[in-house]
């Protein structure tokens, strides 16, 4: 019965997402990020100097609907090169390759920062979930249940001990009017973040904090009875 009821409210999509999106992908590639960003380093020492950014970054757009090529979402993000891929032998396929892209984000000064960035795929089946009449997803409830892959999702990476310190969830819902660079502002506050805490892990003095509304600011809060409940009542 508690499974039908969730079936009918929809409530086990995101949630489902957010896990097969960790097991299938995030738990495979984000513990060698730190190794590809070492080894890039090792090769351009002025690119990455900021330890901090070696990670992940993974954009969450609330809206659900993003453009493939980043270069095409904001002029500001230019492609740089790929880190070095992973390969292996998964689920029948010999040889499935794993990599990442890193880019040159210029700011408002032309100060040219880089980082490791991709869209979390999923959000592209709700997308096209909300578009099939089969689904009959409605545009509210797409958005609960990008907030919904969002929480699950960090509370999952959270807990993972092979996925500490390897990534970035930047999740932001874009403004109604459209803004040539809110991408590229969006990822630079994250950036600048991260290096106010290699700042402050080496010692100084931490830099002013920057005033431009971000993710952090988003309502993603959604209540305890709209998470998907456990089937069995015994605790396993």
């Amino acid at each position: 019965e508690m499974s039908e009821m969730s079936e009918r409210s929809k409530q086990n999509v995101a949630h489902g997402l957010a896990w097969s999106y960790y097991i299938g992908y995030l738990k495979i590639v984000l513990p060698r990020v730190k190794k590809s960003m070492e080894e890039f380093s090792r090769a351009n020492p002025n690119v990455l100097a900021c330890r901090e950014t070696w990670k992940l970054h993974i954009l969450v757009p609330l809206s659900c609907d993003f453009c493939d090529d980043l270069e095409k979402a904001d002029s500001n993000i230019q492609y740089l090169m790929d880190l070095a891929e992973t390969t292996m032998t998964r689920a029948g396929t010999k040889k499935r390759v794993y990599k990442h892209s890193l880019y040159t984000i210029r700011d408002g000064a032309n100060k040219l920062w880089h980082c490791a960035v991709e869209y979390a795929t999923p959000l592209q089946s709700l997308h096209a979930m909300s578009q099939d009449e089969c689904a009959a997803f409605s545009r509210e409830e797409r958005l609960e249940q990008a907030k919904l892959f969002y929480r699950t999702l960090e509370e999952i990476l959270r807990g993972s001990k092979e996925c500490a310190g390897t990534y970035r969830l930047i999740a932001y819902e874009e403004p109604e009017e459209a803004e040539t660079h809110f991408l590229s502002r969006e990822i630079l506050w994250h950036l600048r973040q991260q290096q106010e805490e290699y700042v402050l892990s080496e010692g100084s003095q931490p830099h002013a904090p920057s005033t431009t509304l971000h993710s952090t600011e988003l309502d993603l809060q959604i209540s305890e009875s709209d998470l998907p409940q456990p089937l069995r009542t015994d605790g396993f």
